[in-house]
């Protein structure tokens, strides 16, 4: 871990957004090759697409969008509104998330925005897509008796990979090739969100906040400085190997989505907004999320929600009153927004 994090934050700091760019393209390749191997093995190993089908329907509640199936008990149960409105509030998240917002942000041409939505769209759909038919195929890969049921489906991949690397020299490579499209997975993230947040103490907080004059060199330690500072941070965050990333991974897009996500969709449609009901929902959707996280939700019930979905309403709800309450944007700024949907 250390070392993948060493070399993350080497060559972020000294490429910028240059080399996290180019990283994500070559990582964005050998994720999919990865999953189209884990896909054309798992199948195979299963016995089949038809296998794979069979078995999923013989599941009761499997493919049901109303149930869900519990691999240790065979039984179903039903998928309740609670369960279905904590998953469509994962869709949230995309709002806030910096390292997507700054690809559309970086566009050499803003004619290309409307291309690169419609790739970035099918791009989610194919990859949520394949993330479903993974965990369908290593199910009926379990059922045909090549793997144990396993207790944390986030290993699935890396126990596919390890039996494939049982088949011999040529198989192992290819499953060290699966391996890698995982770590290139955490590695795509992780450089953009260390290049956000360098770029955000740098320019915005330093400079914009704290209206501090730096040179072009100062600027730019400063940045590097923050980007280690980011690194060091995450690294004790990720030191327990038991801890789940299915669990940090939620905490944080919940995080990015509640804090961010109001604050992008409101000053793009909606003019009244200003920056006090910006900071206030930034500051409330950031805190909902701890709150309802740790305090809240442990009450289950009606209360056992994905913290992404209320500390969101929240975050609107702050901004929409505190932009009421106080002085309305310059009209520089209105025209401006004026113009740019009048552009649309």
């Amino acid at each position: 871990m250390v070392i993948s994090a060493a070399v993350i934050v080497l060559y972020t700091a000294t490429g910028g957004f240059l080399a996290a760019s180019t990283t994500d393209f070559i990582q964005s390749i050998i994720m999919s090759i990865a999953l189209i191997i884990v896909f054309i093995f798992g199948i195979n190993v299963a016995g089949g697409v038809d296998k794979v089908v069979a078995n999923a329907q013989s599941l009761t509640g499997y493919l049901s969008f109303v149930h869900t199936y519990n691999p240790e008990t065979g039984a179903s149960s039903p998928y309740g509104f609670l369960n279905i409105a904590t998953m469509f509030a994962w869709g949230l998240g995309y709002f806030g998330m910096p390292h997507i917002l700054l690809r559309f942000m970086a566009i050499e041409d803003a004619r290309k925005l409307t291309i690169s939505r419609r790739v970035a769209t099918i791009w989610v759909v194919i990859s949520l897509a394949a993330a479903v038919c993974i965990g369908i195929i290593g199910l009926a890969v379990s059922e045909a008796g090549a793997l144990p049921i396993l207790k944390d489906s986030e290993t699935l991949i890396v126990n596919i990979a390890s039996l494939m690397s049982s088949h011999g020299i040529l198989f192992a490579i290819i499953a060290g090739v699966i391996l890698s499209g995982i770590l290139a997975s955490t590695m795509s993230t992780a450089d953009s969100q260390l290049l956000a947040a360098s770029s955000a103490v740098s320019k915005d907080i330093l400079g914009s906040v704290f209206n501090v004059k730096l040179s072009g060199k100062a600027t730019l330690l400063a940045a590097r400085l923050a980007l280690i500072g980011v690194a060091l941070v995450a690294v004790f965050l990720a030191r327990d190997p038991s801890s789940s990333v299915f669990g940090i991974v939620s905490f944080a897009w919940a995080g990015f989505g509640a804090a961010f996500g109001p604050v992008i969709l409101l000053s793009l449609y909606w003019k009244r907004s200003n920056r006090w009901g910006a900071l206030a929902g930034m500051i409330s959707g950031a805190a909902m999320v701890f709150i309802w996280k740790y305090l809240v939700r442990p009450l289950g019930g009606l209360w056992d929600v994905y913290e992404l979905l209320p500390a969101f309403i929240i975050a609107l709800i702050m901004i929409v009153v505190v932009s009421l309450l106080t002085k309305a944007p310059e009209q520089a700024i209105l025209d401006e927004f004026d113009a740019a949907m009048k552009a649309e």
